[in-house]
C-alpha cells in the first residue's frame, strides 16, 4: 500500500502544471516591458519573491535582464536576499557564462541557473554546467522571434538576432544535456494577448524535457490554452502578478476546475 501511495504521488509530481513568477531585474528593481521595451518599474524584487512564496507559486525565475548588455554578473548579493525570503526553487539568469558564475549562485541560494547567450556563443558551457552540476540545475533560455515564419533566436535580452533557427537550437540544447527550457515568444512578450501555442506545442513534440512557456499571459485561459494547447509544462508570467491583475491562488483553482493538473 505505501508502495502505491508513493508512485501516486510521484505521478502527481510529474503531471503537475507549474506557476512561475518572473522577476525581471534592471538596476535593483523589478521591471517589465511590451516586446523587451519600454520598461516600467514593478517593484521590489526581495519583497515579490516574498509575497510570491507565500500565495502559491511553484517555483521563481528572477533574470538580471540588463547584465549581459552591460557586461556584469547577476548580483549575487540580490539572490541572497531573495532565497532568504522563499521556500519554492528559485532559478537565476542573467550574465552567466562559467562554472565559477554558477557555483557563486547556487552557494547563494539558487536552486537553478538560467543560460541564453554564453549558451549560445559557447554551447559546450551547457555540458561543461551540466557535467558539473547536472541536469536538474541547468535551464536553457531561448528568446525567440518568428519572421515570415521562420522562428530565429535572438541574444543578449533580445536585442542581437541570429540565424539559429529555434527548434533546431532546442534539439542540441537538449542533446547537451540541459533539465529545461525556458522559451520566450518575442512576438507575444508583454502583449497580454495569450502564448505562442503552436510553437509551444511543436518544442514540447521534438524534445522530451519540459518547456516553460514564457511571452503573452493576459487573462487565465491564456494559461489554460498553454498547458492544453501549447503542452507547456509550465507557465511564466509577469506583469499580470506583479500588478495584481491575476492572482496566483484564483488562477490555480480555476485551472483545477478546468481539469488541469495543479499543486493547491
Amino acid at each position: 500500500m505505501m508502495a502505491k501511495i508513493l508512485t501516486l504521488k510521484i505521478q502527481i509530481r510529474v503531471l503537475a502544471k507549474r506557476i512561475i513568477p518572473c522577476l525581471d531585474i534592471k538596476d535593483g528593481r523589478t521591471v517589465k516591458g511590451i516586446n523587451f521595451v519600454d520598461l516600467r518599474d514593478a517593484g521590489d524584487p526581495v519583497e515579490l519573491a516574498e509575497i510570491y512564496s507565500k500565495e502559491g507559486a511553484d517555483e521563481l525565475v528572477f533574470l538580471d535582464i540588463s547584465a549581459t548588455e552591460q557586461k556584469r554578473k547577476t548580483l549575487a548579493e540580490l539572490v541572497y536576499h531573495v532565497a532568504e525570503k522563499v521556500n519554492i526553487p528559485f532559478t537565476v539568469g542573467g550574465g552567466i557564462s562559467s562554472v565559477e558564475d554558477v557555483d557563486i549562485l547556487l552557494h547563494n541560494g539558487a536552486d537553478k541557473v538560467s543560460i541564453n547567450s554564453s549558451a549560445v556563443k559557447n554551447p559546450q558551457l551547457i555540458n561543461d554546467l551540466v557535467a558539473k552540476f547536472g541536469s536538474q540545475c541547468i535551464v536553457v533560455a531561448i528568446d525567440a522571434k518568428e519572421i515570415d515564419g521562420e522562428w530565429n533566436v535572438h541574444l543578449v535580452g533580445g536585442k542581437v538576432p541570429t540565424e539559429i533557427r529555434l527548434f533546431e537550437w532546442a534539439k542540441e540544447v537538449e542533446e547537451r544535456g540541459a533539465g529545461e527550457i525556458l522559451f520566450t515568444s518575442m512576438n507575444h512578450d508583454g502583449t497580454k494577448n495569450g502564448f505562442a501555442n503552436e510553437a509551444l506545442a511543436k518544442l514540447s513534440s521534438e524534445v522530451n524535457i519540459p518547456i516553460i512557456a514564457s511571452g503573452g499571459a493576459g487573462n487565465i485561459q491564456h494559461f489554460a490554452d498553454t498547458f492544453i494547447e501549447g503542452k507547456a509544462d509550465a507557465a511564466l508570467a509577469a506583469s499580470v502578478f506583479h500588478f495584481k491583475e491575476i492572482e496566483i491562488k484564483e488562477l490555480k483553482k480555476e485551472l483545477r476546475k478546468k481539469g488541469i493538473p495543479v499543486r493547491l
